[in-house]
């Protein structure tokens, strides 16, 4: 778990986003526990209800599952969910306004392409 929680984002979606990261990072592989809604509120001293409304989106997401007394597990699709999710929203917040600015500028697919495959090369030296 991280030690601090930002300010400017609701705790919900920093408890959420946290474990879908340890889920895309493999720290917690499909079928592990999670940290319990009490776990979350002792660690950061926030309200349990909190922190249960973060992992119960996920459980809605299909990315977490709940076993009757025993606490919630990563599903066996979590880290596909979570990727083909991602990847959309990267195409919504980069892809989508990356090709909007390049047609203002008129640059064509050719020159994006030349650009970012430029920026391997530069990130390769």
């Amino acid at each position: 778990m991280k030690n601090n929680l930002d300010e400017t984002k609701p705790i919900f979606l920093q408890i959420k986003e946290q474990l879908e990261d340890s889920i895309l990072s493999d720290s917690i592989k499909a079928g592990e526990r999670v940290p319990s809604t009490n776990e979350f509120a002792s660690y950061y001293q926030i309200n349990p209800a909190t922190a249960a409304k973060g992992i119960n989106e996920l459980v809605m997401e299909e990315i977490l599952y709940k076993r009757r007394g025993v606490g919630m597990f990563v599903t066996e699709n979590a880290k596909d969910i979570l990727i083909k999710k991602r990847k959309q929203t990267f195409y919504n917040h980069y892809i989508q306004p990356l090709r909007q600015e390049a047609a203002k500028l008129h640059i064509s697919k050719e020159e994006l392409l030349e650009m970012i495959q430029k920026g391997d090369e530069t990130d390769e030296n």
